[in-house]
């Protein structure tokens, strides 16, 4: 094919000097590889035109027995050198065929001083030393001397070049294969779809690989909620791996194409920014958890994490998906944390279209039970729903941690049966040991059952899981559900430092005012959380009832009112209407709706009832303490 023939060639911000071997971006040095280099000249040279990428191996590595992987990793660190994002393109993969360079290439002369038009001629990428201190010794001889010396030189070159070829990658391999990870965080994946609407997609991607990960017991792997923060970072790879507390590194991009999704992915340890393996994958998009597996697999293969009997058994246990299924899967994804009745509404879409996707049945469980935590609807139908989702989750896939965390909070939160809450927290632990959020349940639950040493274990643990969350909120929790309000003032405190904004730790702060009988102190913190959350219930009663103690009872008395005209249209919880009643020193009304609260399997109770302050004057009664016994707390 027809190529360019200067020494110097500018192509979009970028200027490159062949005879230098150097690139410039705005007269800014940009360090590439050797190998980076020639295969950026090559593509350079033939502007417009496809490189096949038999073509591009044998130009890069002429006499040397590579793999595509070489070529697919090479490929990915120009891309990344040269700043590449989803609308600028530099290298375009062309499907079947090979790599062209997107912008147009000019060729440009030298100037007057003899250096290209950069203004530098030392170079930006290190050069072969053998080859440079050849080309820079001159040898002062006879005609006969001088070829005799030449030969020698070269045969010098060819052996000392072909030993170096030989050793670097039989060392790489040695380094990789010697050090064996035992933490990874993998970062969020580029998008090189050229389409920014694909960014749920390309998430999604990230957060199933690390789910996959994560179930391997022998590995520590970061929370999708610590990565997530660094999409787009300007950081180096060291100094995330420090932040993060991990060995190694796994970073890639995700490309869907019509039909098509390629994952590129590579692994690089972290403290030392050593690249140890990169490979790229592609399939249909209903094969896409075949192709999630691959990844996963191949990534445990290089880390040497060790699998257990059962996922050796089921790691090639993988089948194909509706695309459309798969894709509203995702979008529901991305909405389970920020709006879970979307969430909801996309997984039963992706059901519909695919009743076999047992990862959208366990996401609904989750949706079903957010929804009801939140008092957004009533807790029967929302427990029977996640329930029987949960339960066909396992149907379809024996090893969802995600399925037995649902089921084990609904033991625990409205079932009242602790020991098959046990069961399922157990089968859990030893199905997603990496899912922070199944750790911060699971802190809870013992937190309630008086179990503090073991609480305050699985919030170390989710920390580790999730360096850059504060897990104050979690802690706070734990210490409520254990009536140490002291503490909990100092937590929520040491919190409201850190997010000032969340209305849990002004909640929180208020709780261990009110325990501690300082509801003066207390109150200011109830109205900032209600303002806050938006309303929140458990904030707005927690506010009626400080009113109550204040002497302000006809606030606490419209609050009461408000809820009994929401309740409606819509679902309010009869535990929170309980502790008005119980802050306005009416007992039996109280009383009243905490049988309510009983008859409907409130998951307030388990939550609330052993160390509510705003029950403080109904603690003597033996109706409390019977119904502590009901629900398996006394």
């Amino acid at each position: 094919m027809p190529s360019l023939t200067s020494t110097f060639y500018a192509f979009g911000e970028f200027e490159l000097d062949a005879q230098s071997r150097t690139l410039r971006r705005a007269n800014e040095p940009v360090a590439l590889t050797p190998k980076a280099f020639e295969l950026l000249l090559l593509l350079v040279q033939h502007s417009g035109d496809v490189v096949s990428k038999d073509e591009l191996m044998q130009a890069v590595w002429p006499d040397s027995f590579v793999e595509e992987a070489n070529l697919t990793q090479t490929v990915f660190m120009l891309r990344k050198a040269l700043g590449e994002t989803p609308t600028r393109r530099y290298i375009l993969t062309i499907q079947g065929k090979g790599y062209r360079l997107a912008p147009e290439v000019k060729p440009g002369p030298a100037n007057e001083n003899g250096h290209e038009p950069g203004g530098h001629s030392a170079s930006l990428v290190h050069r072969n030393d053998l080859a440079q201190a050849s080309a820079d010794v001159h040898i002062r001889t006879t005609p006969r001397a001088g070829v005799r010396v030449a030969l020698a030189f070269a045969v010098i070159i060819v052996v000392v070049t072909g030993v170096v070829l030989w050793l670097i990658p039989a060392l790489s391999r040695h380094a990789s294969a010697s050090l064996p990870l035992h933490s990874i965080a993998v970062l969020p994946l580029d998008n090189f779809s050229g389409d920014p609407s694909q960014e749920y997609f390309v998430d999604g991607m990230t957060d199933e690989l690390i789910t996959n990960l994560a179930k391997v017991s022998s590995l520590r792997v970061i929370s999708r909620t610590s990565v997530m923060r660094y999409k787009g970072t300007k950081k180096s790879l060291p100094e995330i791996a420090r932040e993060l507390n991990v060995d190694g590194i796994v970073e890639g991009s995700v490309t869907r194409s019509g039909d098509k999704v390629r994952i590129t992915a590579q692994l690089i340890r972290g403290p030392s920014d050593q690249h140890l393996w990169a490979e790229s994958y592609e399939r249909p998009l209903g094969d896409v958890l075949r192709l999630q597996n691959e990844v996963a697999q191949a990534i445990t293969q290089q880390v040497r994490a060790q699998l257990s009997p059962q996922q050796q058994s089921r790691s090639h246990l993988t089948a194909a998906v509706n695309p459309e299924a798969y894709d509203a899967y995702l979008r529901g994804r991305y909405y389970l944390t920020r709006d879970s009745d979307i969430a909801k509404n996309y997984f039963e879409e992706a059901i519909r279209k695919d009743s076999g996707l047992a990862s959208a049945y366990a996401s609904l469980a989750e949706s079903y039970y957010s929804l009801a935590s939140l008092r957004l609807v009533a807790p029967e139908p929302a427990h029977n729903l996640a329930e029987r989702s949960a339960r066909k989750a396992l149907e379809l896939d024996e090893t969802s941690g995600q399925a037995h965390t649902v089921l084990a909070v609904l033991k625990w939160r409205y079932n009242w049966d602790s020991p098959a809450a046990e069961r399922e927290f157990t089968s859990a632990l030893s199905l997603a040991p990496n899912y922070d959020c199944l750790h911060s349940y699971y802190a809870s639950y013992l937190a309630s059952h008086g179990r503090r040493d073991e609480a305050m274990a699985e919030i170390r643990t989710a920390r580790e899981l999730s360096p850059s969350i504060s897990f104050d909120v979690d802690e706070a929790s734990a210490d409520y559900q254990l009536g140490d309000y002291e503490r909990l003032v100092e937590i929520s405190r040491r919190g409201m430092s850190l997010e000032p904004d969340s209305w849990l730790n002004r909640y929180f702060l208020g709780v261990g005012y009110q325990g501690l009988g300082k509801p003066t102190l207390a109150l200011p913190e109830f109205q900032k959380a209600v303002k806050l959350s938006k309303g929140d219930q458990d904030a707005t009663a927690a506010l009626a009832n400080a009113y109550s103690a204040t002497g302000r009872r006809a606030e606490a008395q419209k609050i009461l009112q408000s809820f009994a005209q929401q309740s409606r249209t819509t679902y309010v919880s009869p535990y929170m209407i309980a502790t008005i009643y119980a802050g306005l020193g009416d007992k039996d009304r109280a009383f009243n709706f905490l049988d309510k609260a009983y008859q409907e399997r409130s998951f307030d109770l388990v939550w609330n009832l052993k160390s509510d302050p705003r029950l403080a004057n109904l603690r003597p009664d033996p109706r409390l303490q019977n119904m502590l016994r009901r629900v398996g707390l006394n």
